[in-house]
Parts: structure tokens; C-alpha cells; sequence
């Protein structure tokens, strides 16, 4: 039996003449959407699949699909004659375009037996000259498939041998994704044996000699591996040296190593192939004269088999010694290949005759974190998911290593210069650059978005939606570095079933009842605006200029205070976290905290006195002069009874609603009569706490209002268990005494916080109003029984699937931040929850 292997991403050419048995044996081999036919492609294009008028566009439509499927990585397999050259061309082409392996599989069947299936098939009218020409044209060009650019080719030899083969899918040798780490990944060594060793120390790996006491292998005690990142050899003291320590390790498990252009050319010069010895190539050739021819051997068959690049831990991290672009990853081809060993390059040369290298980082949107090295800098830093490693050991820089996945950086410094470079170390070009190519482009906004969360999956961006979006982030948010996080909208409850209300408890009780989350808080709902507090004692963290502590801004992303203001407020913030110990307590120094900020009138004044007051101006100016012409009316015997009582009705909810925007508005001079009240505490250097309960967020929220009371303000709250009648009641009434008292409601959280149902998350909180804040929403005369009845009518499903995404969204956006995403990626989930508010949903909800 045959086993034929192909790779298990590779484009599958069938060659055959007419009646050699290809498409059964491409329907037994192969799954059914892995095999093209030519003649299914013509009964597309045409109707008949033996047309041949039809065969330029059914090929056309084949090498379009073959080329979708190649592009997401797919097997691919090609049923057509193929028997001559120019017409295997175009495949060997589209191969090499999406950088996948060409296998070429003959079915070599004698002409008597393809004559005999031809002729037996009644949709068939050709001959057998037919069949014989496209045999000697096979014939002829069997030989020449490799040269060609078939990476691997199959022969069948008849009929019986065609019916056992099997079809073996290997992975590419650069397909480790089952290697999960972790990792600690050591950029450009070149032959600085001696740093080398110093590092591995720091790493904790345990070095073990041979009798002459050289380095030959070194082992962590907790398993974890080296990744080398090329560019072991040349220049240094020592390529040798670093060569044995390197293969050892690989050898024993102990490593993974990709080759870097220096090994290349080396390889190519221990082959006998005539190279310039520039470079520092000379030093290793004369090092390694000095070694036996076995160790040379050895280099040669080491440097031989290593592979591009490597895709590990699941797809997660992509080590090549010049990186990669995302197009490339766990792919094979000469260009993979070439840019892996060179980087992206122009072809010119700058003013120290070096290649001009493209910072193909700067434009990088992959999912996968890419480790390099290759072009020498004096700091390692992080652009776009990449990072650079080579940070010039042998020009008297240091020799650094990655711990991956913790993102730890560990250098040693070199021992001393121990080769001039041609061009001195400098920041990477790409981190220069590194705020415009961090920062979201209209590129990864444009079109349809499909955004990737931790919590609630696959999140849509519809195109038309994020264009309001796209003029808010654009023209009139803060500066996009401090836009780590915005908070969801929330979920009303259900429209109440109580006559003189549109909002109560109940509903909100029956919703978390309905998910399964019996114990829940109730948090007091401060009149104030939506808050996001970014406050950092490390401006670096956050790419801003010395002296800034952070900044305060609005659910839309928009500043709430001036500069000046702004730092004063920040500064009181920063010494109640000092007050209260959190800084120490929590191990970082910055924080995003979710808070309401107090008067809302410092925000909505404007609005307040356009259009709150001006309504409520003229209500109260017209209508009790209304009352009294009506009355003077009724006692002069006209009859407009009705028309009184209504019109009285309407003065008193004017009043009402007088008074409920007012509580809304008050004095403020600087900071004086403003208050913040934090009631979470979202993210430190290191964690996000989504899975904190919210009595921990409560009681932090309540220690730093008593570090500065007259600046922070506690959030008032109460447990509930529902499974407890009594605890219930006690909810309702402590709702009915805030709202009573002028207050806007409560918010209705569980209090795991995070919390998990069968049909995925549950709502982070229900905002249940009371009567007379909703009169500002809904307008005066909203309390009227014909208009209560009308507003009971409302679907509350839509607004709370927009609450949940727009959750998930901003977790995400959290967890990219602190994981130390690329900035774009963090601003693909803020930009995203701004796009959501352009859904067509009530406001009023």
C-alpha cells in the first residue's frame, strides 16, 4: 500500500489522461469540498459539463475558488487532465502567489483500460486518439515536475496501485503549535559565547559541560525551553562555543532554533559555494577551522535543518529571525523564507552601505505575537504584537531574552565591543514610530468589523454604524493614548406592572431570578455623569509626556475638565489612593476606575438650561395663568370643568418636573461642589477585575472617599438575597425611600459581578429609575394614565443585547491593554463600543 504525503497545506495537482480514474479517486481520497473538478466548473459557467467552448472560464472560476481556499489555508485538490505543462503552469503559479506547497499526484493507467471507461460512459463522444495524444503528452512530461516547482511528487503506477493509496497529512516543519511554552526567546548572540551563559543564568537554566568543562547543553528546572532567533554565528569571540551550547540544547529538547541570515550564509560556505567572507563570516571560518571535521559536519546538517520560521503555542507566538508579516505565518515558500532570514527590504542601500529595511512592524494587525531580532537596537520594545530582540550584544550592546507568555525582558550586557558596527545602535525605526503605528487607522475601521471577545465571542460591527463613530474618535475624543476603556450602556427592566409607575424592583428581581443569580446588590444611582478615571503615576505606561497623571473623560470619550483642572483633580485622586494604601496594596501604579462624577450639571449644564428649563420656564410661566383664566371662567357659569382639572394636572406635573432637573444642577467653583464616586475598580498594571464581587470594588470606593470625603463620594448599597422574601422587601423600600427623596434609583448587579448564565452572560446591572427622574426623560406629562400605557408598550431585548456586547467589548478592551496589545487592537473593542451607541435603540431606555 501507498502512502502518498502531502502536506497538510498544499495544492494537490492531478495529472491523468481522460479515464485514469481521477475523480473517483479524488472523491474516495479526499473530502468533498477539497476537490475541483474541471468538468464542474464548466457546468457552472455553461450548464454542460463536457463543453469544451466552456473551458476558459470554468478553468477561470477554478484557480478563483482554488485561490479562497489557499488564501484561509486550505487543502486544495485540482481534478483536471493536467497532462501538459503549460497547463500545470498556472497552479504551480497560484501556489507560490498564497506561498503552499505544489504536489503533483500521476495516475499512470494504461491507454487500453482509460479507452475502455471512456468509450463505456455515454456523455463521452470523443475517441481514443484523444485519449492517446493527452498519454504521450503525460509521457513526455512526467520527468520534468520538479523542475516544474512540484515540491513533491506521486506516481501511480496502475490500476491496483491507484485503489491501495492512502493519503498521509503531515504537518509543515514549521507547524509547532503544540509546542505551548512557555518560551524564553534570546535574540542575535553572535558567538558571544560567554554573555550567553550569563544570560542563561539569569533565566535559571542549569548548564551542563563536557570533560573539557565547554558548554554543551542547559535545562530549566521548570521545563521551560529556549527559542533561538538566528544569528548565532559571526563577529564574536566564540561561534563555536555558541554553536555547541545551541545544537546541544536543540538536540536534547532543550531549545527550538530558526536560522538567521549569518547561519544561512555560513551553511552556504561550509557547502563549498563561493560567498563573500564579509560580515564577521571570516572569524567563523577561522574558528571553526580549529574544530574537528565531525563538529563542522555537525554545524553543516544543524544549519541545514533549520526551518524559516516557527508557529507555536497554538498559533500564538511566531518566532523568524527578520519576523513576519501575518500573510506569511505557517507558510512555505522562497519569499516566506527570504523574508523570515531578511526582513522586508527595498533592494537600495543606505549611507553605510546596509540594506534599507522596511518597518514592516508599523503596519502589523496580526493576532500572533512575532519575536525577531536581525536589525540591532539599543532597547527591546513592543510595535504592533512584535518585538525586536536583537539589541547589538557583539557591537557592546546587551544580549536580551523574552520570557513569553509573561513579556518579561532579561538582558546581560556585554562584556565588551567586540566588533565595530558599521552603523551605531539606535531606537528601531518602528519605535520611533511607534505612537502613529500603535494608534487605530482608518484601515481597521473601514467596512464591516468583526471583533473577537474573551466573554461573549464573535461581535459584529455593521459598517454603517461605525461611521458616527468614526467622526466622534476622529474630531473630538481625548488623546486616543488614554482611550484604554468605555463603559456599556445599561439595561433598563422590563416596563412595570404597577399602575402609577413605568419602573420598579420587581422586574429587575425577576430578570436575575429568570438567569439563575440569586444574590445581587443594589447600588445607589448617582445623579452625575458616567466617568472614566485614568489615573497613572507612570506616564511611560500610557506613551504620555512626563508630569501627567491621567485623565478623566466621558462615557463618549470626550475630556470632562480643562488641563489645569484636570491635574488638580487628578492630583487630590492620586493622594487618597496614597491615603487609602492602594498602591501598594494593589502592586501597580495606575488604575481605571468606572465612577460617577458629580453634579451632572458639570457636564450636561448646557443642556439642563436649553432644554430642561426652557420647557419647564414656559410650562410654569403659561400654565397657571391657564388655571386662573379657566377658573374665573368656571365662576362665571361656563362649563369647563374638565378642561380645569386637566390643565391643573398639567401645572402640577410642570412642577414636578421643575423640581426633578434641578436636583440635577448645581453650583460648582474649580473642584469645589464637585464629587466623584467610584464604584469600580477595572484595571492595574497586571489584572483587570471583572471577577472581583462588587462588596471588594465598594470597599475600596468607600476607603477613598474617606481619605478625601469632600472630593469622593461612597456609593450607598444593599444586599439582596432573593431566595429571602424579607431581603427582597427590604430592597423595595429602600428604593422607594431614595427615589422619595428626590433620588434617581438604583442600579441591580450580581454580586459575583461577572456572572455567567446558560445563554452566556448575564446583564452587569439593571437601572431601575424612579418616577420622577423618568419625568425628565419622558417629559411632564409622562405620569398621565393614557401615556403610561403607551410607554409600557416598550421591548426592552434589543437594549439589553447592546448592553451585553457593548460589555464584552469593553472587558476586551481592558484585558488587550494590560496584556500590552498594541494600542490598535486595544482601540478595535473602544472603537467598537462607540459604534454600537449609533444602533437604532430608544435613548430614552
Amino acid at each position: 500500500m501507498a502512502e502518498l504525503k502531502i502536506p497538510e497545506m498544499s495544492l494537490v495537482v492531478l495529472v491523468g489522461t481522460s479515464g485514469s480514474g481521477k475523480s473517483t479517486f479524488a472523491r474516495d481520497k479526499f473530502a468533498p469540498f477539497e476537490t475541483l473538478s474541471s468538468d464542474f466548473f464548466r457546468g457552472l459557467v455553461s450548464n454542460d459539463e463536457n463543453s469544451q467552448a466552456a473551458t476558459s472560464s470554468a478553468f477561470e472560476a477554478l484557480r478563483f475558488v482554488a485561490g479562497q481556499r489557499l488564501k484561509a489555508g486550505l487543502v486544495t485538490v485540482v481534478d483536471a487532465t493536467n497532462v501538459r505543462p503549460e497547463d500545470r503552469r498556472s497552479f504551480v503559479q497560484l501556489a507560490r502567489e498564497f506561498d503552499v506547497l505544489p504536489v503533483a499526484i500521476v495516475l499512470d493507467v494504461p491507454e487500453r483500460i482509460c479507452v475502455e471507461r471512456t468509450e463505456a460512459r455515454s456523455d463521452r463522444s470523443f475517441g481514443a486518439n484523444v485519449i492517446r495524444r493527452q498519454r504521450d503528452a503525460l509521457k513526455r512530461s512526467m520527468r520534468g515536475l520538479g523542475k516544474e516547482g512540484f515540491r513533491r511528487i506521486h506516481i501511480l503506477d496502475g490500476v491496483d496501485e491507484i485503489d491501495a493509496a492512502t493519503i498521509v497529512r503531515e504537518p509543515l516543519l514549521n507547524d509547532l503549535r503544540g509546542e505551548l511554552g512557555p518560551f524564553d526567546a534570546i535574540g542575535d548572540i553572535h558567538g558571544c559565547r560567554s554573555e550567553l551563559e550569563t544570560l542563561l543564568g539569569e533565566l535559571g537554566y542549569e548548564l551542563q559541560r563536557d570533560a573539557e568543562g565547554r558548554p554543551v547543553d542547559a535545562s530549566h528546572p521548570e521545563g521551560r525551553k529556549v527559542v533561538f532567533l538566528g544569528d548565532l554565528v559571526d563577529r564574536g569571540p566564540d561561534t563555536p562555543g555558541v554553536l555547541r551550547l545551541a545544537m546541544g540544547m536543540v538536540k536534547n529538547g532543550h531549545a527550538l532554533a530558526v536560522p538567521g541570515n549569518h547561519e544561512s550564509k555560513l551553511l552556504r560556505s561550509l557547502q563549498g559555494k563561493k560567498v563573500q567572507t564579509s560580515h564577521g563570516l571570516a572569524e567563523s571560518l577561522t574558528q571553526l577551522a580549529a574544530e574537528t571535521p565531525q563538529f563542522r559536519a555537525e554545524v553543516m546538517d544543524f544549519a541545514e535543518g533549520l526551518v524559516s520560521h516557527l508557529v507555536l503555542d497554538e498559533g500564538k507566538l511566531v518566532v523568524a529571525h527578520a519576523g513576519l508579516i501575518e500573510a506569511y505565518q505557517g507558510r512555505a515558500s522562497g519569499r516566506v523564507r527570504s523574508f523570515a532570514l531578511y526582513g522586508d527590504t527595498t533592494g537600495e542601500t543606505d549611507e553605510y552601505g546596509l540594506p534599507v529595511r522596511l518597518p514592516w512592524a508599523n503596519d502589523y494587525r496580526g493576532k500572533a505575537v512575532v519575536l525577531y531580532g536581525h536589525t540591532p537596537t539599543l532597547e527591546p520594545e513592543w510595535v504592533n504584537n512584535t518585538m525586536c530582540l536583537d539589541t547589538g550584544c557583539v557591537f557592546g550592546g546587551k544580549l536580551s531574552a523574552l520570557r513569553y507568555p509573561e513579556r518579561e525582558v532579561v538582558s546581560v550586557p556585554a562584556e565588551r565591543v567586540w566588533y565595530e558596527p558599521v552603523k551605531p545602535l539606535a531606537v528601531p525605526a518602528q519605535a520611533v514610530e511607534k505612537r502613529a503605528s500603535g494608534t487605530l487607522s482608518i484601515d481597521d475601521v473601514l467596512g464591516k468589523q468583526i471583533i473577537e471577545t474573551g466573554t461573549h465571542g464573535r461581535i459584529t460591527v455593521r459598517e454603517d454604524f461605525a461611521a458616527g463613530a468614526l467622526e466622534v474618535i476622529s474630531r473630538w475624543a481625548i488623546d486616543p493614548r488614554w482611550l484604554v476603556y468605555l463603559p456599556p450602556t445599561m439595561s433598563p427592566p422590563a416596563a412595570s406592572k404597577r399602575e402609577d409607575l413605568l419602573e420598579h424592583p420587581d422586574e429587575a428581581f425577576a430578570y436575575y431570578r429568570g438567569e439563575g443569580v440569586d444574590q445581587l446588590v443594589c447600588e445607589e444611582k448617582h445623579m452625575g455623569s458616567r466617568a472614566v478615571v485614568v489615573l497613572t503615576r507612570n506616564p511611560d505606561r500610557f506613551d504620555a509626556p512626563e508630569g501627567w497623571r491621567g485623565i478623566v473623560y466621558t462615557r463618549t470619550g470626550r475630556a470632562f475638565f480643562d488641563e489645569a483642572l484636570g491635574r488638580e483633580f487628578l492630583g487630590r485622586l492620586d493622594a487618597a489612593v496614597e491615603k487609602a494604601g492602594l498602591w501598594d496594596e494593589l502592586e501597580t501604579d495606575w488604575l481605571v476606575l468606572d465612577a460617577e462624577l458629580l453634579p451632572w450639571s458639570l457636564k450636561a449644564g448646557s443642556m439642563i438650561r436649553e432644554q430642561y428649563a426652557s420647557v419647564g420656564a414656559a410650562a410654569t410661566a403659561a400654565l397657571p395663568r391657564a388655571v386662573a383664566a379657566l377658573e374665573r371662567a368656571s365662576a362665571n357659569g361656563v362649563d369647563v370643568a374638565e378642561l380645569l382639572d386637566r390643565t391643573r394636572v398639567r401645572q402640577s406635573d410642570a412642577e414636578l418636573y421643575v423640581d426633578a432637573y434641578r436636583a440635577y444642577s448645581a453650583q460648582t467653583d474649580g473642584l469645589r461642589g464637585v464629587q466623584l464616586a467610584p464604584f469600580q475598580i477595572l484595571a492595574a498594571e497586571g489584572r483587570t477585575f471583572a471577577i472581583q464581587p462588587h462588596s471588594w470594588h465598594l470597599e475600596i470606593g468607600a476607603r477613598l472617599s474617606a481619605a478625601d470625603p469632600d472630593l469622593i463620594r461612597a456609593t450607598r448599597s444593599l444586599t439582596v438575597d432573593l431566595s429571602d422574601e424579607t431581603s427582597v422587601a427590604a430592597a423595595i423600600e429602600w428604593w422607594n425611600q431614595l427615589t422619595s427623596a428626590g433620588g434617581e434609583g438604583m442600579v441591580v448587579k450580581p454580586m459575583v459581578n461577572l456572572a455567567r448564565a446558560g445563554r452566556g452572560l448575564v446583564q452587569p446591572g439593571v437601572k431601575v429609575r424612579g418616577r420622577e427622574y423618568l419625568r425628565i426623560i419622558y417629559g411632564p406629562d409622562y405620569t398621565e394614565p393614557a401615556n403610561l400605557a403607551r410607554l409600557r408598550d416598550r421591548n426592552v431585548a434589543h437594549k439589553r443585547a447592546l448592553a451585553l456586547r457593548e460589555y464584552a467589548l469593553g472587558l476586551e478592551a481592558l484585558e488587550r491593554f494590560v496584556n500590552g496589545d498594541p494600542l490598535w487592537r486595544v482601540h478595535q473593542a473602544v472603537f467598537a463600543v462607540l459604534a454600537m451607541e449609533s444602533e437604532p435603540v430608544d435613548p430614552r431606555l
